[in-house]
């Protein structure tokens, strides 16, 4: 192991991102990365330094023949909850390629999810307005016919991207250790993509944000129940755009946060995330059955969709109380 793999190792057990690193040594990110991709050498203070961060010897990080075993592990570490997989380039490229693959799927699904009640709404405010000649149940039935349509696709598109990532579960819940070489590979990739990933998220986010523009509209110029109802279908479709473009760049930039350890893929994040995951198998079928429930019910898809924002919001406020409790001494 060179002196390059050993800084990744180092920072990953500690849980510390490069920048996190970087404060710490008091140099840019820019010198920790370079390190980490065997571009430039720290001279012997930085050595020094780092030998003290991380509690190892200055001949294990400068002798290449020394193992990593025989550096300390931090206590912090749970590897015994976590065993450590090694991740190759060619495993690290084939897990972009799928994540890649499945974020436009995942998306589309998404989007179409949201899509599903904008025809059912329509035909009914139209029946209601006698703009369509269409009996009350017959603009339902086309209407459900085409929710339940949409839906269908969405789900089938979720299981085509689902095949593809299943075989990299454990790389985003376990801890990883990547060879010599995938760490330079995916910041430059991330760095690459990073000016599309921002204009992406703030386009979903600004369309998000408009989407109320059509009701406030049909508000103000009190046009009346039909155009309400229109206005209703196009906000679904901007939100819908909106989350499009947010869940398909998301995914893509989560695949190399997972592949760095960073975000939301630290091992301290995936520990939270190991301990929660049964409150979350409970919690979004429970969500998405009051929604289901109370869609049929009221037959009012155009307010139910609430639920969703709702729930997110205390999806983490649950998560932070319980994150809390478990601080407690």
């Amino acid at each position: 192991m060179i002196l390059a793999d050993k800084i990744i190792d180092l920072r990953k057990k500690n849980g510390w991102s490069q920048e996190e690193l970087a404060e710490k040594l008091g140099v840019s990110r820019q010198a920790i990365s370079k390190w980490e991709g065997a571009q430039s050498i720290p001279d012997m203070n930085r050595i020094l330094a780092m030998s003290d961060l991380f509690g190892v010897s200055t001949d294990y990080l400068l002798k290449d023949a020394l193992e990593p075993e025989t550096a300390p592990r931090p206590a912090a570490t749970s590897d015994s909850d976590f065993p450590v997989r090694r991740v190759s380039m060619e495993e690290a490229n084939a897990f972009l390629a799928a994540k890649i693959y499945a974020a436009g799927r995942t998306a589309v699904g998404v989007m179409l999810c949201i899509l599903s009640p904008i025809l059912l709404i329509v035909l009914c405010g139209a029946q209601e307005a006698g703009r369509v000649a269409l009996t009350e149940q017959q603009a339902a039935g086309l209407g459900l016919t085409a929710l339940i349509v949409l839906v269908a696709a969405a789900v089938a598109l979720f299981v085509l991207a689902s095949r593809r990532t299943d075989a990299f579960d454990a790389l985003e819940q376990e801890c990883i250790e990547t060879e010599y070489g995938v760490d330079g590979m995916v910041r430059e990739r991330r760095e690459q993509y990073q000016a599309t990933h921002t204009r992406l998220l703030m386009l979903g986010i600004v369309l998000c944000v408009l989407s109320v523009l059509p009701i406030f509209t049909a508000m103000i110029l009190d046009a009346g129940d039909f155009a309400m109802t229109l206005a209703v279908g196009l906000l679904l479709a901007l939100v819908a755009t909106g989350v499009l473009l947010i869940v398909r760049t998301g995914i893509i930039n989560g695949a190399m946060q997972a592949l760095l350890e960073e975000g939301d893929y630290t091992r301290e994040s995936k520990a939270e995330n190991k301990r929660n995951a049964t409150v979350a198998a409970i919690y979004w079928p429970a969500v998405a059955a009051v929604y289901l429930a109370w869609s049929f019910l009221s037959g009012d898809w155009g307010r139910t969709w609430v639920i969703w924002p709702v729930a997110s919001v205390a999806y983490g406020i649950v998560f932070a109380i319980l994150r809390m409790t478990r601080r407690e001494p």
